[in-house]
């Protein structure tokens, strides 16, 4: 005699499985979006690698001078308009002169940095990303390495120049970007190491912040070393080179 059909078949729950995955990305595509939006307008009240400071310090070779406790985050965003021109001007010669002309990604400098990381000694790791994908980590993403990490990234800096302009993405990378110990953000550095407000900020300043950005917990600006300088010198020459503040005048005037 044969066994009576299941009540609930395996399509049944293979169906409600499908409505439920299609039901989550949805909820997520919409709160992204929405996350997205409202940062279009309204500063970050924090990132995850502040709350991240501010609870542990830093670990490893080269970290010298961190304290330990207290932590304090030091964090204040700023418009273009509260800065130095010169100090977006030497973020891009810095981080990404094709800033104005990618729409996110900038793929000769990915394959440049792979080539370039397969080919050495595995102790230099170069990076390939844009101030947008920094934008995307820094600001709505977890410190760390990982696939679905990388993922995340290429989907909210997808978003991020979708819905945002190149002005607010500039924005929110010199407000946000880590450039010291529990130092984040070009007010908070130019406070801490030179003593005045980033609206007066010289060339050769920004292009010193800018030039300690891919590793400000070693290259300090405070006290910059032999290497912090180089890479100083680098900037501003990249800075002349792309022709001054002309080069960024459109994002100036969004």
């Amino acid at each position: 005699m044969p066994a009576p059909p299941s009540p609930f078949p395996i399509a049944h729950y293979l169906k409600l499985g499908s409505r439920l995955l299609l039901q989550s990305l949805a909820a997520f595509f919409l709160l992204s979006v929405a996350w997205v939006l409202i940062y279009r307008w309204i500063a970050p009240p924090a990132t995850w690698l502040m709350l991240e400071r501010r609870a542990h310090a830093p670990v490893g070779m080269g970290y010298t001078g961190i304290q330990a406790d207290p932590r304090h985050i030091s964090y204040r965003f700023r418009t273009l308009d509260e800065v130095a021109p010169a100090v977006p001007l030497a973020l891009v010669a810095a981080e990404d002169q094709r800033f104005l002309t990618h729409h996110g990604f900038d793929f000769d400098a990915l394959v440049k940095a792979a080539k370039t990381n397969w080919n050495g000694d595995g102790k230099r790791i170069v990076g390939g990303s844009t101030i947008s994908q920094q934008v995307a980590k820094n600001v709505f993403l977890w410190h760390g390495r990982s696939y679905v990490r990388k993922a995340a990234e290429a989907y909210f800096t997808v978003l991020i120049e979708f819905l945002w302009n190149k002005r607010r993405i500039m924005e929110m990378y010199l407000s946000v970007a880590e450039m010291g110990d529990c130092t984040f953000g070009v007010e908070a550095a130019s406070q801490r190491y030179f003593h005045k407000p980033a609206s007066e900020l010289n060339a050769a300043e920004a292009a010193l912040l800018a030039g300690v950005l891919p590793n400000p917990l070693r290259f300090r600006a405070s006290n910059p070393g032999p290497a912090a300088r180089a890479k100083q010198m680098r900037v501003m020459r990249n800075m002349r080179r792309l022709g001054g503040t002309a080069y960024i005048a459109e994002i100036l005037t969004e």
